[in-house]
């Protein structure tokens, strides 16, 4: 019982504070692929994205892995005639070396290719909201990670799903 007390604590005082997604996003101006250019970044609350053929945008959101809280791309995954995803890349909040309890940041980036209009999806995972993923394998499920059992103080939740629309102009 200690030990489950001490992890809750742990696990309640490494949240960022805010009601934001992931904590809130900050653009950075770095590219996950390592591509030259002009790259646009995108607050993660951001759903609807208008980019021109050959433009490159990211979207960076926070996770914490010693909180189990990660961010995924899932399907729907964008129609690659008309947007492709560039990869993903993360970087400590704790600087080049990564501490125990530290913060992350997971960078998504993205180049739209033709003219068109498609969807993607993140999905945010936290403690509660999955079970059975790691910080690159998403859960096999987006529904509620298990049943409630019996006597449980509250059920499990639906981790969260935020759909972008990305028009290609």
């Amino acid at each position: 019982m200690i030990a489950a007390t001490a992890l809750l604590a742990l696990a309640t005082g490494c949240s960022s504070g805010t009601d934001e997604p992931g904590g809130g996003s900050t653009s950075t101006a770095s590219h996950p692929s390592g591509a030259t250019g002009r790259t646009t970044n995108h607050s993660v609350k951001d759903t609807s994205i208008t980019a021109e053929p050959g433009e490159r945008f990211t979207l960076t959101v926070d996770q914490n892995a010693s909180t189990r809280e990660y961010w995924y791309l899932v399907d729907p995954e964008p129609d690659r005639s008309v947007l492709v995803s560039r990869g993903q890349d993360g970087a400590s909040d704790s600087g080049g070396e990564p501490v125990a309890g530290a913060g992350h940041r997971r960078t998504f980036a993205f180049e739209a290719k033709g003219k068109g209009t498609t969807r993607f999806t993140l999905l945010h995972c936290t403690f509660t909201t999955c079970q059975g993923n790691t910080s690159t394998l998403p859960p096999e499920t987006t529904g509620p990670s298990a049943p409630p059992t019996a006597g449980a103080a509250t059920p499990s939740q639906a981790p969260e799903r935020i759909t972008y629309t990305v028009t290609v102009g």
